[in-house]
């Protein structure tokens, strides 16, 4: 086991030291940093502490830690904190005064900790509030997550339909594909039309933001044109007026009845889920078909979404999983710890903690500051 104090020490000043800590919700199985970013941490003169346990969950046994140059022991006492899931109170009153957060804050959700936080005197940064510009991609931890949810999307969707995906061509005849249509074309959409496409579906993306279609149409899908641009800021959708509304849903309800799975993953930061499949649009599938919502958290893009529920509503299962990514903790641990070695990077130089907030990346981030 790898001792804290035998890491390089920096200019004379006190190392940084990074705490991996395990996380406590019941059905978070990630892990904020594999033992690959611990090694490279250390590299960058930074000490690395971790929670005994924190990457069980995630097939991470502390023995790999250690053997990358982590200490197992108290992460929650270190001066960089780090997590998957946002903090319980419980969690928020294990840090002290001047200590810094950096994960999932939740921080346009009502029930966040963000004043608890500023409370306790914490410096948070919230990874979900990173600016999605050019150099901050390989920080985008909702994109990397985003990613994982698609395609894990389109492996349920598959195993919850009575169809195949692709098309067969048997001795006993052929069978047509399946028709997939992903409501939302973001990160998650444009991962499910693609694994869709993969598996042999005859997928079709539709957005409210038309500028989305060449994308669609680059991964080997349709572009369903409803006649709609409702670009929004920051790459998001903006809500859409009364009118706009009104037309969508006329207009999906009739498309939506066309195919066999729809996966939806429609989501306007801070707002609840818009709302794209009616019971009217359901009820007019055909049996057997498969709805899988992915925005459940928020209230659901289906009428008839029971968050974290699979149902089975006029013949159509309709499937609402909470925090996919979850799921499939080896591969999304992975990648969420790359987008935090990359932010940690940028706020720790030479072993000490500088963050720069005259960085646009750094400064709109950071939730809470100075007790602010």
């Amino acid at each position: 086991m790898t001792e804290v104090e035998s890491a390089p020490q920096h200019r004379g000043t006190k190392t940084v030291t990074v705490g991996v800590v395990a996380e406590s919700g019941a059905d978070e199985r990630r892990v904020a940093l594999v033992p690959k970013a611990v090694a490279t941490l250390l590299k960058n003169g930074m000490n690395v502490v971790v929670e005994s346990g924190a990457g069980e969950r995630a097939l991470l046994p502390d023995d790999l830690y250690a053997e990358a140059g982590a200490t197992i022991g108290d992460a929650w006492s270190a001066d960089v904190v780090v997590k998957v899931a946002p903090p319980s109170t419980e969690e928020v009153a294990r840090l002290r005064s001047g200590q810094t957060l950096v994960g999932f804050l939740a921080p346009r959700n009502a029930d966040n900790q963000i004043g608890a936080l500023k409370a306790a005197g914490v410096q948070a940064f919230a990874v979900e509030a990173i600016p999605r510009i050019s150099r901050a991609q390989v920080m985008d931890a909702l994109s990397s997550q985003a990613n994982v949810a698609g395609y894990k999307a389109v492996v349920l969707a598959a195993s919850e339909s009575t169809r195949f995906f692709p098309m067969l061509t048997t001795a006993a005849g052929t069978v047509k594909p399946a028709t997939l249509l992903v409501l939302g074309v973001g990160v998650a959409g444009l991962q499910a039309l693609a694994t869709g496409k993969r598996l042999g579906a005859r997928a079709t993306g539709y957005d409210v933001r038309p500028e989305v279609a060449d994308q669609v149409r680059s991964v080997g899908a349709q572009w369903l044109d409803l006649g709609i641009d409702a670009a929004g800021e920051g790459g998001y959708a903006r809500e859409l007026s009364d009118d706009e509304r009104a037309q969508q849903q006329t207009q999906l309800e009739k498309a939506i009845t066309g195919f066999d799975v729809v996966i939806t993953t429609a989501l306007v930061p801070g707002r609840p889920a818009p709302r794209l499949v009616t019971a009217a649009a359901v009820e007019g599938m055909r049996a057997g078909s498969v709805v899988i919502d992915l925005a459940g958290e928020t209230g659901g893009n289906c009428e008839l979404t029971e968050p974290g529920r699979t149902v089975v509503k006029h013949g159509v299962t309709i499937a609402s999983p909470l925090n996919l990514p979850a799921t499939m903790p080896e591969h999304a641990s992975e990648l969420y710890s790359k987008n935090l070695t990359a932010l940690l990077e940028l706020l720790i130089t030479d072993g000490a903690l500088t963050p720069d907030f005259e960085d646009e990346v750094v400064a709109a981030s950071c939730v809470t500051r100075g007790g602010s």
